[in-house]
């Protein structure tokens, strides 16, 4: 983990993306380096990669067997959250069709700053809504505004 003194908040240590999916995916990536921008790189791998429906399924598999290797508790406030991967997912996979790839998901991610701000979700949800058990439990839909469709 490393801190940005400009923006004063900390980054994972950047790793290229073959690295990055193979860490995440044999549960070798540190913990400390599993936060939000971690999240929006291997979310944005797998939509290169994959069809959108593939996409989330390999995200939601991912990350369960991760926080199981890890040993983070799955409960009301912790763990896998269903409606916050589909939704950033969805916004993750529109940005990529509506401003394009970039060269990798760093680069992306410099490029989508907007994507790296973990409460934006607040725009399309009440925090009631996505902080309840269905939510966690499996996709709802947003309350405040509807998030953009993943289909052109």
């Amino acid at each position: 983990m490393r801190v940005n003194a400009e923006k004063g908040r900390q980054e994972p240590n950047i790793l290229v993306d073959g690295e990055l999916l193979e860490q995440f995916e044999n549960c070798t990536l540190p913990r400390e380096d599993w936060v939000h921008h971690t999240h929006i790189r291997v979310a944005y791998l797998y939509l290169i990669r994959h069809p959108f429906d593939a996409a989330v399924e390999k995200m939601r598999a991912g990350i369960q067997r991760y926080n199981a290797a890890v040993g983070v508790v799955d409960g009301l406030h912790s763990g896998y959250h269903e409606t916050v991967t589909q939704a950033w997912m969805r916004l993750i996979a529109v940005t990529i069709r509506e401003q394009g790839r970039g060269k990798d998901s760093a680069d992306f991610c410099r490029q989508q700053p907007q994507l790296l701000q973990r409460r934006a979700l607040r725009f399309f949800y009440s925090r009631e809504r996505i902080m309840s058990p269905a939510a966690k439990q499996s996709f709802v839909e947003a309350d405040l505004t509807p998030l953009p469709s993943v289909k052109p």
